[in-house]
Formats: structure tokens, sequence, C-alpha cells
């Protein structure tokens, strides 16, 4: 796989900047001894502009990356980061040179974001972190890299722990889809239930209104039979005693419909 062109360039600028930081020192220390430092001085002017030549390539090989969408946004980020340190570095670098006599170590704690210069402030200049202190370039950009490292690990760690609680949710809500189903089953099962326990009622209350009528009606019958027969056996007792004929005696008689009425005998 061949290494990405953005990495190299930042690896070559880089080095460039340690080169100018390094050649400012010498020339610091030539000044001090009384020696000759315009071959050291085009040096440095030479390698300024060649770094920033490579930073400004660095900046249009990211925007490039960026804007088709070659690498992540998150990845985008750190590579600005990145680039912001160099044109730090940069200007501390100018600001170093253009500060005649300036001490190498005040040049290592400029390169360092720290350490203020002798003579103006300059807002770019602090004091360099016990953490750095004493590191070179490559050490340092190692302790950079390790950084970024454990701030990958975190965010992966903080991916997977997304990641989870997504497949939770999901789960989660497939438990409600299959709970609301249940529910729906049991709201239809119920309905058909009440529906089938009113038909029984009515179907209920039909019959206990025909076992009603049909009481009614056989209680009718008996009583008018009973009511038939003391009226005949009135009738017979009346007849006995006044010796009346049979044949032109008055019978009780029911008609079809149970109604009670009075015939001579031998007469339909």
């Amino acid at each position: 796989m061949a290494p990405d062109p953005w990495f190299s360039t930042y690896d070559s600028t880089c080095q460039i900047a340690q080169e100018i930081a390094e050649k400012i020192q010498q020339q610091n220390q030539y000044e001090r001894n009384g020696e000759n430092t315009i071959r050291l001085t085009v040096t440095i002017r030479t390698l300024l502009q060649n770094l920033k030549d490579k930073i400004a390539l660095l900046k249009d090989l990211l925007l490039r990356a960026v804007s088709t969408h070659q690498i992540t946004q998150l990845e985008g980020d750190r590579r600005q980061n990145l680039l912001d340190e160099l044109v730090t570095r940069e200007r501390l670098l100018v600001a170093s040179f253009k500060n005649e006599g300036a001490e190498p170590d005040l040049i290592r704690s400029s390169l360092m974001t720290g350490g203020a210069k002798r003579g103006v402030p300059n807002p770019w200049l602090f004091e360099e972190p016990e953490e750095t202190r004493g590191l070179g370039f490559d050490e340092l950009r190692q302790q950079q890299q390790k950084i970024i490292q454990e701030q990958d690990a975190g965010l992966d760690a903080l991916s997977s722990i997304i990641s989870r609680q997504k497949q939770m949710g999901k789960e989660i809500g497939n438990e409600l889809d299959e709970q609301n189903e249940i529910i729906d089953d049991l709201a239809n099962l119920v309905e058909n239930t009440d529906g089938k326990l009113r038909t029984e009622t009515r179907r209920v209350t039909m019959v206990d209104r025909k076992s009603a009528s049909c009481e009614l009606s056989e209680r009718v019958v008996w009583g008018t039979a009973a009511v038939g027969e003391a009226v005949y056996d009135s009738f017979m007792s009346d007849h006995v005693l006044n010796h009346t004929s049979p044949e032109t005696a008055w019978l009780p008689a029911f008609t079809s419909q149970g109604i009670l009425s009075w015939k001579v005998p031998g007469t339909p």
C-alpha cells in the first residue's frame, strides 16, 4: 500500500523545521564566537522559504482530501491540528531568525511554544512545559503520536459504547412491537368474547320470555278447566234436584279456544 502523500510531505516539512532550528542555533553560536554567519543566514532564508512552500502544499493536499471525501471529517480535523502546529512553528522560527543574537535555548523554547523572547514581547512565545523540556523533535513527534493514539482509542471505545446502546435500542423496539402485537390479539379476543356473550344473553332472554308465556297459557287453560268443571257439577246437581230432563237441559261446553259456553244436548 502506497504511503499517504500528505504524511510524507508532513514528515519532510518537520525535518526542514528541525534543520532550521539547528541552523539558527549554529548561527547564534558563530555570532558569539565572532565568526562569519553570512552563509548560514542565506541557508536559513532558503530553508524558511522551503518550509513556507511545504506548508502551503500541505494545506492544498488537505483541502483536496476533505473536499473529495478521501478522508473522514475526524481525520481531516486531526490533520488540520497538525498543520496548525506547523504554521505556529514556522512563525516562531521566523521570529527567532529575525531576532539577532537570540540564544539557542530561547530558539528551542520558542519551537516548544514556550519561553519569552528578550526584547519585544511576542504573543506566540510561552514558557516550555516540563513534559516537553529536554525532548528532541523525534521524541516530541512520538509523544504527539502517542497522544493521538490514546485519543483514537478513546474515540473507538466511545464508538463501541454508542453501538451497543444503538443495538439495545433496536432490541427494546422489537420487544415493544411484539408486546403491541400480543395486546392487539388480546383486544380482538376480548371483543369476540364480548360479542358472543351479548348474543348468548339475548338468547337466554328470549327463552326466558317464551318460558314465561307458555307457563301463563298453561295456567289459563287449567283455570278455565277448573271453572268449567265447577259449573258442570253445579248444573248436574241442580238437574238432579229439579228432575229436569236431560234432553232439554243446557250443558256447559268449551269452545276450541277454551271459552266456556252452554248448549242443549243434541245440538252442534
